[in-house]
């Protein structure tokens, strides 16, 4: 290839990746009660090793120890292989720093079942059937506690259901027993191009007040690169404690979600 051709094509590369950015929506659309009152914290990533997880890091929030445990899968199906359901779970703990001297505690577990029809193989290039989803669930819980009280925990959950033969269900919370933190997922805008997904993250409401929020996929080229948490400046330090745990384990589930596929 002649250098002018080279030349004429990195220049229509870089002008299609920076025209297709344009298009997306970096951030989430996050309340304007949120954005008024909140810092907004980008996440470093930080060193990851085997069983090890993210050492993520923002403002003066970092994790100081995880671990991540071993995916555990099992799966059965009859005699045709027609119909398959499969099993899998996973662990994983961390504890994480704030500004002072407290620190939280978190455990969490993910347990995903999946029940699929599949098509039945006649011939090699002939079958008989559909292959559907019938069934897939994810049910996500995390434990928090601040200093290693376990007597004042939050607990985190998410629920997530869809399927041809069940109605898709959603539903997230942070509580304590007394209080209910409800978690909506929130999107960006792709601003008149559906071929560049949007940035994608959750927002924290309480009664109608939102206390943070989280981006865990930028949206556009390397998504990755633009983890942000906004968390409202006004609350109490141990609050914010609890709120920042809480983000940092949906984003390490985030995370693991995008290592499977």
């Amino acid at each position: 290839m002649k250098p002018q051709l080279i030349k004429t094509y990195f220049i229509v590369l870089t002008v299609l990746c920076v025209s297709i950015n344009a298009f997306a929506q970096k951030n989430i659309a996050i309340s304007d009660s949120l954005s008024a009152n909140a810092d907004m914290l980008k996440v470093k990533l930080g060193s990851s090793f085997f069983g090890k997880m993210q050492k993520f890091k923002f403002g003066d929030y970092a994790v100081v120890s995880g671990k991540v445990g071993w995916t555990r899968s099992s799966s059965s199906s009859n005699f045709l292989e027609t119909k398959t359901e499969s099993k899998s779970s996973q662990k994983f703990s961390f504890v994480l720093a704030g500004g002072g001297t407290d620190t939280a505690k978190v455990n969490a577990a993910k347990n995903i079942q999946l029940q699929q029809q599949n098509s039945l193989r006649i011939f090699n290039n002939f079958s008989w059937g559909d292959d559907e989803t019938l069934r897939q669930s994810m049910n996500f819980s995390a434990l928090i506690s601040l200093n290693g009280d376990t007597s004042e925990s939050w607990a985190l959950v998410m629920k997530d259901e869809s399927g041809t033969k069940t109605q898709n269900k959603y539903d997230a919370f942070l509580t304590d027993g007394k209080r209910r933190i409800q978690i909506f997922m929130v999107t960006g805008e792709n601003k008149g191009n559906s071929m560049v997904p949007p940035a994608l993250g959750y927002e924290l409401v309480e009664n109608g007040r939102s206390y943070s929020a989280i981006q865990f996929y930028g949206g556009g080229f390397f998504p990755m690169n633009r983890n942000i948490i906004w968390l409202d400046k006004r609350l109490d330090p141990k609050f914010k404690l609890i709120l920042s745990a809480a983000m940092v384990a949906i984003l390490e589930l985030k995370f693991e979600e995008m290592v499977e596929r």
